[in-house]
């Protein structure tokens, strides 16, 4: 298995992204507000967007009450630049409108302060 140290863990705020290489794939590390790490092929798998330029956010979910939403998920949603389609970064990058569709995710472990990925 191939790992990377792609950098240190203070390099990468809560709420971030970081664009970098694995070979020659464009990958995005995000970190959620809880401090956690994922990783992902830059690319929306829509029409390729590159998601180092979207954010993480959170989304709206509709409550029982008809017409009312909440916001949900902060931090942990990866909006597409292009189109809004909308990741849940913490559920190995499904949709969220059609979670059988997800993007392509790395393994993703901190090893002595630094963010390492395995492919």
């Amino acid at each position: 298995m191939m790992k990377k140290v792609v950098c240190h863990v203070r390099d990468i705020e809560p709420g971030e992204i970081k664009e970098t290489k694995l070979e020659k794939k464009s990958i995005i590390v995000c970190r959620t507000l809880d401090g956690e790490f994922y990783a992902f092929l830059n690319r929306c798998i829509h029409q390729g967007a590159p998601l180092s330029k979207g954010m993480l956010c959170g989304t709206s979910a509709e409550t029982d009450r008809l017409g009312d939403y909440q916001y949900v998920k902060e931090g942990e949603v990866l909006r597409c630049p292009w189109h809004g389609r909308e990741f849940d970064v913490k559920n190995k990058g499904c949709m969220l409108a059609h979670s059988k569709f997800k993007l392509k995710n790395y393994k993703v472990e901190v090893e002595n302060e630094e963010v390492v990925i395995y492919k």
